[in-house]
C-alpha cells in the first residue's frame, strides 16, 4: 500500500475544463437578469451556482471512485507503508495483507515498546479507516513510540476463502510481528475496529499466546442485545425471515456478496442524513465543503465484496445466531471458540451515540459469559470498558477528538492495562489540571484511572431481557428453516439463471453504486457540468450572509430533516411492533421447537470439569505459596492491598513504578505482571495469611528492605496524599515492614522514611 494523498481532489476544484465558451455565455446571460430582482435574484444566482458546483463535486467523487477502483489495493491510509506479508500467497489464500507503517518524520520509535497492530473492518468498505488521519489510532500509537502495523484487504476475496482461513492468516501475521520485535516488552496490542473486533477475538480465543492487550472499538459481540425503542437494526434479520435473503443476494451476485448492501443497511438507519443532510450540507457550503466531502467519500464509497461462504457464516453464526458469546462456534478442527480462553486484557470502547453498535451489543457478551465476578477472576481475565456519551459509530475510529483522548490514553497506558489484576474495570478519564499531583507523571491531557466494576454495573447498561432473548431465539430457528427451504427449492434455479454479466449489472444498479455511474464522466451530460462549474468559479457570486432567503433555506432544511426523522421514528416503532407481534407468538415458538416459557433459550457456557480441576489446583498452589517470595513480592503485595481500598488504579502510580524499575534494572514487564497477579490472588484467597507473611518475606532479603519501603511510599503517593481507608492500610503496612526488620536500629530508619 503506497502513501495516500487525501487532498488530491483539491486540484479538481480549481482547474477549469477546456471548451467552456458555451457555459460562459449561458452564465453571463443569467446573472444580470436575476440580480435585478434584489435579494431574491441574489439568492437565486447563488443557488444556481451552488447547484452547478454541487453536481461537479459529485462528478469528482465519481472520478475518484473509479480511480480508486482501478488500483490493485485501494485504501485510504494517510501513512507510507511497506508490505510484510501477502496472504494471497498462503497455502489457503485470503485477500488480506500485513503492512508496516513507516514513522512520520521526526517520530522516534522505541524498539522496546510493544508493537500495535490495527485491523480494519471488512464491513462493506475498503481498508484504511484506522489510519485515515494523522490523529488516528495509528497516529497516536506512533507518537507514543510504538511500532505500528496494519492489516488490510483487497476488494475481491480469493476463491473459496472462509472466515476460518482469515483467522489462520491473522495468526500468521501476528507470529511475524512478534518475530520482528524480539526485544519488545510484551506481545502486540491488537486493535480490531467494528467488525474486525469479533474477528480478532476469534483468533485470540484459539491462539491466546499471540496477543497482548486487545482493543475492540465499536465492535458488536452480543447481537441480540439492545434497548426496546432505541436499537432497531437488530430486528432486520427477523423481519427478513432470517439468513435466506443473504444466500439469495450472494447467488444473485454469482457467489459474491456486494458490500454495498451492507452500506445501504447503515444508511437506512438515518434517512434524514442519507437522503438530505449529507447532500444539503455540501450544497449549502459547496465553496468550502467539497474537499472534506470527497475525502470522506473516498472511504465510504469504496465498496468491497465478500464470498458467499463468508457472509453466510457471519450472518448465521453472529448476526442471527448470536453464537459467539455462548461458546457455540466450533472450528473445522473441532476447537470450541470460547472467549474465556483469552488471557490478554480486553478493552471495549463504545458510545451511547452509536446506532450501529450500541453499548448493549458491545458489552453484553460479558454478562452472557459470566455468572459472577468470581468467574471473571477464576478465568484470569481482565476486561476494561469505556462508554462515550455521544460520539457516533464512525467517530470512534475517525474522530480526531477521540484519538486525542481515548485512543491516546489507551496507547500511553497500554502496559498498565496489561498488568491490571483479573477483574472488571471501567476506564475513567478526567481532565489534567495545573493542581494535579505529580503532573509530570501524566501522559497526556487526561488522567486515566481504571476503577473496579461488577457485573451488576454492566447489567445496568445492557439490561438483559429474557423475553427478548426468546424472540431472537425464535428468529434463529425460523432462519434455519427458511434457509433450508431456500436451498432445497429455489437456490438451484437462481444459480442457473445468473452469470457474471447479470451479477455485474445488478451491482451497477445497487443504490450504493448507481450514483457513481450517473455522475461520472461516463455520462456525456457531466462533461457540460464540468464546463459550467469552471465558469461558475470564475464568476462566483455568493449571497450575502444576511440575505433573508438563506434563513428561509435553513428553515426549509430543518423542516425536511424533522419530517424524515419523524418518518424514521414511525418506521422503527412500527417494525419493532411487527417483530414483537410475530416472534412473541407462543404458537410460533412452539412450532420451531422452543419449550416452556420458563426454560432458558440462550446457552450459558459452563466450566468444563477439566477447567474446574485446573482452577482448584491453581488455588491450592497459590494458598500453599502465600508465604513464599522476597522483598519485591512483599512490596507488590502491600501495594495491591492498599490499592484494593481505593477508587481504582491511577496511571501516575504505574508510571512511578516503571521509572523505579528502569532505575534499578528490575524485572521484565511480563514477570512483573505474573508477580502482581500472584500477589493479588493471595490477598483474594486469604487476606489475613497473606498480610501476616509480609514480615517473613522481607526478612529473607534485608538489604532490599529500605528500597522497597521507598518504592512503596513513592507509588502510593503518586496520585496525591492518601486519606480514609487507604491511609489506614498504609499505616498497617508500615507496621508490617517494621516487623520485618531484624533489629531495632533500622526500625528508626523505617519510621523516618514513613
Amino acid at each position: 500500500m503506497a502513501k495516500t494523498d487525501v487532498n488530491v481532489t483539491s486540484g479538481l476544484l480549481t482547474h477549469p475544463r477546456p471548451n467552456a465558451e458555451p457555459a460562459k455565455t449561458a452564465m453571463a446571460g443569467l446573472n444580470p437578469a436575476l440580480q435585478a430582482w434584489g435579494p431574491l435574484g441574489e439568492y437565486m444566482t447563488d443557488a444556481v451556482q451552488r447547484t452547478v458546483l454541487f453536481w461537479d463535486v459529485l462528478r469528482q467523487r465519481s472520478d475518484q471512485y473509479y480511480a480508486q477502483k482501478a488500483k490493485a489495493v485501494p485504501h485510504v491510509l494517510r501513512f507510507d507503508t511497506e508490505l510484510v506479508l501477502d496472504a494471497r500467497t498462503f497455502d489457503k489464500p485470503v485477500n488480506f495483507l500485513l503492512v508496516r507503517i513507516k514513522p512520520l518524520d521526526g517520530l522516534a520509535i522505541d524498539p522496546l515498546k510493544r508493537p500495535f497492530v490495527v485491523v480494519d473492518p471488512r464491513a462493506g468498505h475498503g481498508p484504511g479507516i484506522g489510519g485515515f488521519k494523522a490523529d488516528s489510532e495509528i497516529g497516536v500509537a506512533m507518537r507514543a513510540g510504538h511500532p505500528c502495523y496494519f492489516v488490510g484487504f483487497t476488494p475481491e476475496p480469493m476463491p473459496g476463502q472462509t472466515i476460518e482461513d482469515i483467522m489462520n492468516a491473522e495468526a500468521v501475521f501476528l507470529e511475524r510481528v512478534i518475530a520482528l520485535h524480539p526485544e519488545a516488552e510484551g506481545k502486540p496490542c491488537v486493535i480490531g475496529n467494528c467488525q474486525a473486533g469479533w474477528s480478532v477475538l476469534l483468533v485470540a480465543a484459539i491462539r491466546p499466546d499471540l496477543f497482548g492487550p486487545i482493543i475492540v472499538p465499536g465492535s458488536p459481540l452480543s447481537y441480540w442485545a439492545g434497548i426496546e425503542g432505541e436499537n432497531p437494526m437488530r430486528y432486520t434479520g427477523g423481519l427478513a425471515g432470517g439468513s435466506w435473503m443473504t444466500a439469495l443476494t450472494s447467488d444473485l451476485g454469482s457467489g459474491k456478496f456486494d458490500g454495498g448492501y451492507l452500506v445501504e443497511n447503515f444508511e437506512n438507519l438515518n434517512p434524514a442524513n442519507t437522503l438530505w443532510t449529507k447532500n444539503y450540507d455540501l450544497w449549502s457550503r459547496v465553496d468550502t465543503e467539497g474537499p472534506r466531502f470527497i475525502e470522506f467519500e473516498k472511504w465510504w464509497g469504496g465498496h468491497v465484496n465478500l464470498n458467499a461462504e463468508e457472509i453466510q457464516w457471519i450472518v448465521d453464526q453472529l448476526f442471527v445466531g448470536n453464537r459467539l458469546s455462548s461458546g457455540e462456534i466450533v472450528t473445522s478442527k473441532g476447537e470450541r471458540i470460547d472467549l474465556r480462553n483469552i488471557r490478554s486484557p480486553i478493552v471495549c470502547f463504545c458510545s451511547k451515540g452509536d446506532n450501529i453498535t450500541p453499548p448493549q451489543q458491545a458489552l453484553g457478551w460479558i454478562v452472557d459469559l459470566y455468572g459472577s465476578d468470581d468467574d471473571i477472576r477464576a478465568c484470569g481475565q481482565t476486561i476494561v470498558y469505556a462508554v462515550h456519551e455521544s460520539v457516533g459509530h464512525l467517530g470512534i475510529f475517525v474522530s480526531g477528538g477521540i484519538a486525542k483522548k481515548e485512543h491516546q490514553e489507551f496507547a500511553s497506558n497500554i502496559d498498565l492495562i496489561d498488568v491490571l489484576p483479573p477483574g472488571l474495570y471501567e476506564a475513567v478519564m478526567t481532565p489534567k489540571t495545573a493542581e494535579a499531583a505529580n503532573a509530570d507523571e501524566i501522559g497526556g491531557d487526561w488522567i486515566v484511572r481504571f476503577e473496579p466494576r461488577t457485573l451488576d454495573d454492566v447489567r445496568a447498561i445492557v439490561k438483559p431481557d429474557p423475553e427478548s432473548d426468546r424472540r431472537f431465539a425464535t428468529v434463529r430457528r425460523v432462519s434455519e428453516i427458511n434457509l433450508g427451504l431456500y436451498r432445497t427449492l429455489f437456490q438451484p434455479f437462481v444459480r442457473a439463471s445468473v452469470n457474471e454479466q447479470t451479477a455485474e449489472w445488478m451491482k451497477k444498479l445497487n443504490a450504493a453504486e448507481l450514483p457513481f455511474e450517473i455522475f461520472s464522466d461516463r455520462n456525456p451530460l457531466m462533461q457540460q457540468v464540468a464546463q459550467l462549474a469552471a465558469q461558475v468559479r470564475e464568476q462566483r457570486q455568493p449571497a450575502a450572509p444576511d440575505n433573508p432567503f438563506l434563513a428561509w433555506q435553513a428553515m426549509v432544511s430543518d423542516g425536511i430533516i424533522a419530517a424524515l426523522d419523524g418518518y424514521r421514528d414511525m418506521r422503527d416503532s412500527s417494525l419493532e411492533k411487527i417483530f414483537q407481534a410475530i416472534y412473541s407468538s407462543p404458537v410460533l415458538q412452539a412450532l420451531v421447537g422452543l419449550g416452556a416459557t420458563d426454560e432458558p433459550v440462550r446457552q450459558r457456557p459452563g466450566l468444563e470439569p477439566e477447567r474446574v480441576a485446573l482452577i482448584q489446583r491453581r488455588i491450592a498452589e497459590l494458598k500453599a505459596g502465600i508465604a513464599e517470595g522476597g522483598a519485591r513480592e512483599a512490596a507488590i503485595r502491600a501495594l495491591v492491598y492498599i490499592g484494593l481500598a481505593g477508587p481504582g488504579v491511577d496511571e501516575r502510580a504505574f508510571n512511578v513504578l516503571r521509572q523505579i524499575r528502569d532505575q534499578y534494572h528490575g524485572v521484565t514487564l511480563q514477570a512483573f505482571k505474573q508477580m502482581l497477579r500472584e500477589q493479588y490472588f493471595s490477598l483474594i484467597l486469604d487476606r489475613q495469611a497473606a498480610l501476616a507473611a509480609i514480615p517473613k518475606m522481607l526478612q529473607s532479603e534485608p538489604d532490599l528492605h529500605a528500597r522497597m519501603l521507598e518504592i512503596l511510599h513513592r507509588t502510593v503517593h503518586a496520585a496525591g496524599e492518601l486519606s480514609g481507608e487507604r491511609a489506614k492500610r498504609l499505616a498497617q503496612v508500615e507496621e508490617l515492614f517494621r516487623a520485618g526488620l531484624p533489629d531495632a536500629a533500622p526500625r528508626k530508619a523505617v519510621r523516618k522514611a514513613a
